[in-house]
């Protein structure tokens, strides 16, 4: 007998269909994995503690405040220590005692405090000093830097300045 050739395209159609499908049905699975590691990280910046920019010793009574703000910025619930050195004129990074700005060979003696009352002397931990903990947000935090310029006595005119280092910990 024979088989016409559209009951051989038929049954050939069929067979591929039925190879089609149990392709489709056929699967298989595996797996992969997905990992980041996220570290603890910190930024610290600090701005201008400005005593003032005309201050007459003959009429200016003392002790004169100022404040100013650092900006810390940690990973969310990394905990960190901020510290401040002595400054560049205190004689080393650990004379807390001893902090003050220069306008050349004349100085004036300045302290940097934790607190609004000014009891407490911010550094790094030596010498009677304290640094400021906390823990990180993920956002910026502000920490306020209390000053306080004790004495004009003998203050010769001109500009004076120093720079503290900051150091944060984490």
């Amino acid at each position: 007998m024979q088989v016409s050739s559209s009951r051989r395209h038929l049954a050939a159609s069929a067979l591929l269909t039925l190879a089609t499908q149990a392709a489709v049905a056929a699967s298989a699975n595996g797996s992969f994995q997905v990992q980041a590691t996220v570290v603890s990280a910190c930024t610290v910046s600090g701005s201008l503690l400005n005593f003032g920019g005309s201050i007459d010793p003959l009429v200016s009574s003392v002790p004169i405040d100022a404040s100013s703000t650092l900006t810390v910025r940690c990973t969310n619930t990394t905990p960190y220590s901020v510290a401040l050195d002595a400054g560049l004129h205190a004689g080393g990074g650990a004379v807390f005692g001893s902090r003050s700005m220069s306008n050349g060979a004349q100085t004036i003696g300045y302290q940097l405090y934790l607190d609004s009352g000014r009891a407490t002397v911010w550094g790094n931990g030596t010498a009677g000093s304290s640094p400021v903990a906390g823990t990180g947000t993920g956002s910026n935090q502000s920490l306020t830097i209390y000053g306080r310029l004790p004495s004009l006595t003998g203050a010769v005119p001109g500009n004076y300045s120093d720079t503290v280092t900051i150091t944060i910990s984490y």
